[in-house]
């Protein structure tokens, strides 16, 4: 049995997975900017929005009931109507995790500031060519592009890409690639066969059966490791002994007796930058093409891919792609009492995939369907 340690790439980040910020001199329209970019992307993606370096603000104005209860002494408050919900608090300490968990539904973050902070940048140069002077002296890092005024032939600075301020559906295109190819190198896309369950109602282990001219846990093994570059046997701590007999590394649950969710919550735990491909070993019709369709077609800035099964109508979550941004929603809900790994695809932003093959997705869990798999 292998012992994992947390040593894979966790994504760096302030705010948000996925993040990138708009930043210059006052005047050099990054408001404008944003407001255009975020009109061509948000047709697809959902986008969410942090302005630093306001000089004043007023959202609980005088005399309104949040004014009157801040006064009275509430350190925080929340208000809200039907469409919006808005936070006022005083604390200016230890924001970004309260940051983070507004922001953690929607794809990316655009950061309108913050041009200190190690973000990833787009710079907005000035007519005066001040900003470059401090990009030079090494006064702002972390810059992937130049937006510019005039001319981008006319920019040879660090051999950065160059987009004139009016070109909005080029840089939108260059933010989208830019964060969805830092996702797929910043995260190993891992395989993960689900045998811990008892199997109950088929009164044997499902993974040791023989559908194919393997047993299930290295037929299904072998589908993920086709695309996948690690792949590994999630199990409960007495499975091991048996299942390590197959050479394929094993993840034993460390929360208990919370079904799936457990096993996917471990794999996570133990490699918290992978994105993780989860098959259960109870599908003995899934195929290299719906493996190879789930892989490609991928959304790493959701939480999840998962396929609507044609059978069933609903969201398959043990035939599905968690991206490492899951793993700390899946732990609230498991802190909340919800271990359905099935409600949160339905309660949660991922891409929908409907399979290639309808029938790919059909479990067996009782001697009976497996005879009738034997008789096809």
């Amino acid at each position: 049995m292998v012992t994992l340690g947390e040593h894979d790439i966790v994504i760096a980040m302030l705010f948000h997975p996925f993040e990138i910020a708009f930043c210059g001199y006052s005047g050099s329209g990054k408001t404008t900017l944003i407001e255009a970019v975020v009109r061509h992307l948000s047709a697809r993606l959902s986008i969410a929005y942090y302005k630093h370096g306001c000089h004043s603000f007023a959202i609980d104005r005088e005399g309104k009931d949040s004014w009157v209860i801040r006064q009275a002494g509430a350190a925080t408050i929340m208000i809200s109507d039907p469409e919006k919900k808005a936070v006022v608090t005083g604390q200016v300490t230890g924001l970004p995790l309260l940051e983070r968990q507004a922001f953690a539904d929607h794809d990316l973050l655009l950061v309108e500031g913050l041009k200190e902070l190690p973000l990833p940048k787009l710079l907005l140069v000035d007519g005066e060519h001040r900003i470059l002077e401090l990009l030079t002296h090494g006064g702002v890092e972390n810059v992937v592009a130049l937006v510019v005024p005039d001319d981008p032939l006319s920019y040879q600075v660090a051999d950065l890409p160059v987009f004139h301020r009016d070109s909005v559906i080029a840089l939108a295109a260059f933010i989208e690639t830019f964060l969805l190819n830092r996702a797929v190198q910043e995260s190993s896309l891992y395989g993960l066969v689900l045998a811990g369950g008892r199997s109950s109602r088929m009164g044997r282990d499902k993974a040791l059966l023989e559908y194919h001219a393997d047993n299930q846990l290295l037929h299904t093994a072998a589908l993920l490791q086709r695309y996948c570059s690690e792949v590994f046997i999630s199990c409960r701590e007495e499975q091991a002994a048996t299942y390590q007999q197959f050479g394929i590394p094993l993840i034993t649950d460390a929360y208990l007796g919370i079904g799936p969710l457990g096993g996917l919550l471990s794999a996570q735990q133990a490699r918290p930058g992978a994105a993780w491909v989860v098959a259960a070993c109870d599908l003995p019709f899934l195929d290299e093409r719906t493996v190879r369709q789930l892989c490609a077609q991928r959304h790493p800035l959701r939480f999840a891919t998962a396929f609507r099964n044609p059978q069933s109508g609903r969201l398959e979550p043990l035939c599905a792609c968690y991206e490492p941004k899951s793993r700390s929603r899946l732990l609230l809900r498991h802190q909340e009492g919800d271990n359905s790994l099935s409600a949160f695809l339905d309660e949660s932003r991922i891409t929908e995939l409907l399979p290639e093959d309808g029938g790919a997705l059909q479990n067996i869990n009782d001697s009976e369907g497996m005879q009738g798999f034997r008789r096809c």
